[in-house]
């Protein structure tokens, strides 16, 4: 899946429409994919399932509260700064 995919899951998200995120996420298999999916059944509330997504993508699932603080204001901009920008390169 392009990058591109996944930068428009990632607005996706910041907008509040993870039903469509997932929709995206869930067709990749990338590490980055397992972390968004991860956030996605965060949002939904699906513990269990995002514990395994976080697990998947080798990150540690420190629970909703911190995928929301991640947000910063429900930007794309924000989540992207929550994960450093490793793929873009800034």
């Amino acid at each position: 899946m392009a990058d591109r995919d996944l930068r428009h899951a990632l607005d996706l998200l910041a907008a509040g429409d993870w039903q469509a995120a997932h929709t995206i996420v869930q067709e990749d298999a990338s590490t980055l994919a397992a972390w968004l999916h991860g956030i996605v059944h965060t949002l939904e509330g699906d513990v269990e399932n995002a514990r395994y997504w976080y697990g998947k993508a080798g990150r540690a699932f420190r629970g909703r509260e911190a995928v929301r603080r991640s947000r910063s204001g429900g930007t794309a901009r924000g989540w992207r700064r929550s994960r450093g920008d490793r793929e873009s390169g800034r």
